[in-house]
Formats: C-alpha cells, sequence, structure tokens
C-alpha cells in the first residue's frame, strides 16, 4: 500500500482495520470505508491532516477527545470504535451509516415543512443533550455532521473533534475552527464555547431548514462570522409564532438568554410541537450518497483585542484538479520555440526606395500620427465627461421610498439603488409583522452609492416568550422584558405543582406564545411545591383496592410486615402509616400498608382426627391434639373456638375421643 499520511487505501492501520474506498474529504481529515478484520464489520475510519498529526499537543488532545466521545452510548451518537496512531497517521474507527447527510437533504427539497423540521431538530438535540450531561460539547453542529441512515435514523458525528483540532492545533496563528455559518457569538468574539453554543447552531439549523438558506451569507467567512457577533437573526415571518419563538430564543447574541443545553432546548421544542397540534414524522433517507465532507479553508478571525481564540473551518468549493486553477501538465512542444538568429555573413539585401515611395510613406505616417493624437484627445475627453459626470450626478442616487413594504421587497429595492443596508426589528401594535416601519436615512434623502441605510422592520407585536416550567423567577423577568413586555410576580400568582420545585416558575398569564400589546403586563405564577394531601381511609380494604385508591391520591405504597387484628380479616388493611386522613407535605408521598394476617378458625366438632388435621393445615395452623391422638377418633372439642380469628401459623388444639 502506498505510505502517505493521506492515501491509506488498501492497507492494515495497526494490522487490523483494512482501509477501502474513499467517503469524503476535507480539510481537517479524510474519511474512507473500512473493515474491522478482528470483529469482520464495516467501519468508517476516519485520518486526520498530516499538519494535525505532526503535533504531539494535537495527537495528546484528540486521542482525550475521542476517548470523552466514545463514552457516549446514545442511539442518535455516531459510536466511536477506537482511535490510535500508525506510524504518522492519527485515525479514529467510527460506526458506519449507510445513508446520506441532512445536507444532502435539504439540497434535494430545498426548505422543510414545520412537522419535518421539528422532527429533524428534536433527533438531532437528544444526543446532543446526552453528550451535555456528560460535559462534553459538540462545537461544529452543522448539516455535514448530522447523518441520516437507513430507516430514517438520525445521528450526530464528530462530537469534540473541533475541541482536540482548536486547543492543539499545528499552526499557532490566530484561527478559529468551526463552520462560519454555525458560530455562536461568543466563538467569534472570545473563541469560547459550552453547551449554549450548540444551542445556537441548533437553532441557525432550524433557520435553514426552515427557509433553504442560513440566516447570515457575506462575501467570505469573516465576514459571516463577524454578523454572527454583531446582528440578531432575521424573525421567521411566514411560521407558526411557536416556532419563530424557538428561533429567537435559541438564538439569541446573549448566551445566558438561550436555553441553558440542548436538553432544555428540546424540551421547549416539544412543548411548542404540542401546541401546535403536530406529531413527529419519519425523516426521509436521502435520495444520494453520502456527500463528502466539506473542505476547510483558515480565515482571520474577527476578534477584540486581547480575545482568546480558536480555529474556524468553513465548507469551499472544492477546485477541480483538471481547472484553469489545477496543476496540469502541458507538453513541451506546445510552448512557441525562439526564432532562429540569421546567420552571421547572411544579410538581407535592401531595395532602394523612389522620391515618390518616400514620399507616401511621409503621408500615410502623418495620417497615422492624426489619428493617434485624435483618438487620444477623444479618449481624453471621454474620461474626463465621465469623471466629471461620476462625480457630480452617477455617484448619487436616492433612498427609495421603501416604509410599508415587506422586507424582501424593501431589500431589493435598495439594492436596485446600489446602497448598502442593516436590518433591525422592532415591535410594533400599529406596523404588520414583516412591514418596513422607518428608514435612517429617510425616504427622497440624496445619498451616495454604497452608503449605509438602517431598517428597521416591525416583529409585530410582542409575543409572550417560551418559559419552560422550572426556570429561575429572575431569568423569567429577563426575558419578558426583552421583547417588550412587563413582567409582574404578586404575592397570591402562586398554586401547588407536584413537578415543578417550590419558588420556580410554573407558567405565565398570558400563556407563551400569546401576542400582546407592548408594555402588556404578564404575570409569573410561582410554585409553591406539592399540594398538601390526607392519606386516604383504606382499612379494611384488600391489598390491590388500597395500593389502587393510595396511587390514585399520589401516594407511593408500600408494603409492611403483617399483623394480626381480631376484628380484620386476612389479607386486608389492618393501618396504614402514616395514619388516614394525615395531611402529608413535601414530597416523600410514602405510605406503608399494614395487612392483617388473622385467619377464622373452622368448625372441627364431629369430624375425624384425621381430617380435623388436613383441614386446620391447610389453613395455615399448626395442630395440637389431647386425649385419643387416633387418625379415626372423633373430635369433641377445639381451642379456638370455631369461627373466631387467630394468627396464621399459630397452634389450634384439638380434642378427641
Amino acid at each position: 500500500m502506498e505510505r502517505s499520511a493521506t492515501n491509506v487505501i488498501g492497507g492494515l492501520l495497526e494490522q487490523r482495520y483494512r482501509v477501502g474506498a474513499l467517503v469524503a474529504r476535507g480539510g481537517m481529515s479524510t474519511v474512507y470505508r473500512g473493515v474491522d478484520t478482528r470483529l469482520e464489520r464495516p467501519v468508517a475510519i476516519k485520518v486526520m491532516d498530516p499538519r494535525f498529526s505532526a503535533d504531539p499537543a494535537f495527537v495528546a488532545r484528540f486521542e482525550r477527545e475521542a476517548r470523552a466521545a466514545a463514552g457516549l452510548h446514545h442511539p442518535g451518537v455516531v459510536a466511536v470504535h477506537d482511535q490510535g496512531v500508525d506510524e504518522e497517521r492519527v485515525y479514529l474507527v467510527m460506526e458506519l451509516v449507510e445513508g446520506g447527510t441532512l445536507r444532502d437533504l435539504m439540497a434535494a427539497r430545498g426548505t422543510f415543512d414545520v412537522p419535518l423540521a421539528l422532527s429533524v431538530l428534536e433527533k438531532v438535540l437528544s444526543p446532543l443533550a446526552a453528550a451535555h450531561r456528560a460535559d462534553l460539547v459538540h462545537r461544529d453542529v452543522k448539516p455535514e455532521n448530522v447523518l441520516i441512515g437507513r430507516g430514517g435514523t438520525v445521528k450526530v458525528a464528530d462530537f469534540g473533534l473541533a475541541h482536540a483540532v482548536s486547543a492543539a492545533g499545528p499552526s499557532g496563528d490566530t484561527t478559529l475552527l468551526g463552520t462560519a455559518s454555525y458560530l455562536s457569538p461568543e466563538q467569534v468574539t472570545t473563541g469560547s464555547a459550552d453547551a449554549r453554543s450548540d444551542v445556537y447552531a441548533a437553532g441557525v439549523l432550524l433557520y435553514e431548514m426552515l427557509t433553504g438558506t442560513p440566516p447570515f451569507v457575506g462575501d467570505d467567512a469573516s465576514s459571516v462570522a463577524h454578523r454572527h457577533a454583531t446582528e440578531d437573526v432575521p424573525p421567521l415571518t411566514d411560521h407558526p409564532a411557536e416556532v419563530a419563538e424557538l428561533v429567537r430564543r435559541s438564538t439569541r447574541r446573549e448566551p445566558f438568554l438561550r436555553p441553558a443545553d440542548a436538553d432544555a432546548f428540546l424540551g421547549e421544542v416539544e412543548a411548542a410541537r404540542a401546541a401546535l397540534g403536530i406529531t413527529p414524522v419519519d425523516v426521509p433517507v436521502p435520495g444520494t450518497p453520502v456527500a463528502p465532507e466539506p473542505a476547510t479553508m483558515r480565515v482571520e478571525q474577527t476578534v477584540h483585542l486581547g480575545a482568546p481564540v480558536t480555529e474556524l473551518t468553513v465548507p469551499v468549493r472544492r477546485i477541480d484538479p483538471d481547472g484553469p486553477q489545477g496543476t496540469v501538465a502541458i507538453p513541451l512542444g506546445e510552448i512557441a520555440a525562439p526564432r532562429p538568429a540569421r546567420p552571421s555573413g547572411q544579410r538581407k539585401k535592401r531595395r532602394k526606395k523612389t522620391p515618390e515611395q518616400l514620399l507616401e510613406e511621409m503621408r500615410q505616417r502623418g495620417k497615422r500620427q492624426m489619428i493617434t493624437w485624435t483618438s487620444v484627445v477623444v479618449v481624453v475627453g471621454i474620461l474626463v465627461g465621465l469623471s466629471a459626470w461620476w462625480m457630480t450626478v452617477g455617484r448619487v442616487t436616492s433612498v427609495p421610498a421603501v416604509v410599508g413594504q415587506e422586507e424582501k421587497a424593501a431589500r431589493s429595492m435598495l439594492d436596485d439603488a446600489a446602497l448598502k443596508f442593516t436590518v433591525s426589528g422592532q415591535n410594533s401594535d400599529d406596523v404588520p409583522r414583516g412591514q418596513v416601519i422607518s428608514t435612517d436615512p429617510p425616504a427622497g434623502t440624496e445619498a451616495l452609492r454604497g452608503d449605509l441605510v438602517r431598517v428597521l422592520v416591525s416583529r409585530g407585536r410582542p409575543v409572550v416568550p417560551q418559559i419552560a416550567a422550572g426556570t429561575d423567577v429572575e431569568v423569567a423577568k429577563q426575558e419578558i422584558a426583552s421583547v417588550g413586555l412587563v413582567a409582574q410576580q404578586n404575592e397570591q400568582d402562586t398554586l401547588f405543582s407536584d413537578r415543578v420545585p417550590k419558588g420556580k416558575v410554573v407558567s405565565l398569564n398570558p400563556t407563551s406564545g400569546s401576542e400582546v400589546p407592548i408594555g402588556s403586563a404578564v404575570r409569573i405564577l410561582i410554585s409553591k411545591g406539592p399540594e398538601p394531601k390526607p392519606v386516604p381511609q383504606v382499612v379494611g380494604k384488600t391489598k390491590d383496592e388500597a395500593f389502587g385508591a393510595l396511587t390514585a391520591a399520589g401516594f407511593t405504597p408500600e408494603e409492611g410486615p403483617p399483623e394480626f387484628s381480631p376484628t380484620v380479616e386476612g389479607d386486608r388493611v389492618v393501618r396504614t402509616d402514616p395514619p388516614a386522613g394525615t395531611n402529608v407535605t413535601g414530597n416523600d408521598r410514602r405510605v406503608v400498608v399494614t395487612l392483617s394476617n388473622a385467619v377464622t378458625v373452622p368448625q372441627l366438632q364431629g369430624k375425624k382426627v384425621k381430617e380435623a388435621k388436613e383441614i386446620l393445615e391447610r389453613a395455615g395452623f399448626k395442630v395440637e391434639i389431647q386425649y385419643n391422638k387416633r387418625e379415626r377418633a372423633t373430635v369433641i372439642g377445639q381451642s379456638p373456638q370455631a369461627d373466631t380469628k387467630a394468627p396464621k401459623g399459630s397452634t389450634v388444639t384439638i380434642m378427641a375421643l
């Protein structure tokens, strides 16, 4: 096999993993189809680029991150089987997913409807939630890292690899590692990332699935990253308010205003889906093979002075190696050969010109000079005229009247006027959602081409934000204030809740997702903890009846040791602990149920000793015989008396003659 670090097709890694066909190639790694020869199973093998594997710091970081990723046991995570180093090659062995990527599905469909987008998002958030619970952050959530296998299974790949490269990259320059379209603001400005950074990328993913494009585009990766740090993600105007609110909350520029992690975001997605009455749908398998991993390029990071940095990878169009930008071989014969020098001594004989010919040549030379100078004067005049027109008229344009127009139409009109623009949103009780409220400068103002116009677009009436049950009161107040509403918390706005801890938010009034006028009050309902409940009366009931009644009342029944009761039949409840009628507070709702072990003594007089003994033993009693112990003797008396109750396992004495 070839010994190149990037071409190992046909060989064995560490005498175990047979490397097969190329699956995907990127700037960071190359993925091959492979076979684990020891276990005889197909696998995917990711071989890191030599510029990373040559750095011992990266190798150590890569091994730690691979071990952490291998510790994630979730059906939505692409399983990591092994990692290792074979000579100069650092590699990762993963589960092979037959199918395609979310990018393939997005390319085929353009946009997703709401049920499909939410179903995909839930299947992405579930493994991310498992990773966050294990203190592992993905850092590079994007469609290329979401694999869709046969049967519509959705799996997330490449946990921890972005961290491994960014923390120990061999370049040492001021760069980020990530995909520009999905970078969170804190990754751009400080280089830091936590669970809320993955939530931001998931929100961008939802936006792209619904609209067909990411929220920010630009001429290069640096400009896209800069927009993430300085602009809000545009609001969704043609989708349900609950879905638009999911995008808004997950892509807030302030990390503390986003859901705390993927688990919290998943809860909000499920709540929004339930509010819309949408059931999960099957995720279709892309009709094309798995797309190659996007190539990567390094870009300068837009950072504040002194901020720590990581690396940034962005998808770029691959260059055709046979195209004009590729390196091609050109035969030497195609290069024009130099003209051979005339041999010395061979001079071309000049023919002597007549006076008429000399005069004609002078006339033609003067005509050519006249034409040349005339052309120069005309060109200079045109250039001067164009310059004067450009300086006085051509550069000048005017701000078009876009107030009242839909945002898309306003953008087109400003583009036609050769003006740059920024778009920001503001709530409005009067202007419908998505229409332009105002521009700065206003319509009709003269401006130079390329000048900046600030466009203010209506978000419509404020929407009461989605506040998950159990949220801290202060966080809820900040969220409510951030959308232009007033949070109210009154002492009487409390209620009992078995699910929400005492002092946390239970719900809002008006409810989340409601459109209300600007400045409206939103009441925050606070949990008082579980409601005190009295233990129901179950004495005398059977075990099943008692357990059913206690469970229905919100208690957890447990069976205690049996006791004898002369008044309660066997296998029925003698008492409970706590007793019936006791008000139980707090979260401990256990109730111990004590059953009677009493047995009714049967009538034995007149029966033969043998028969009486069998009856008593079947009833669970021990037997003592007095006087005549022969089996055919007749019972003339018994103690305890018939039809009284005695503990199971106690002794019944019979007298026989």
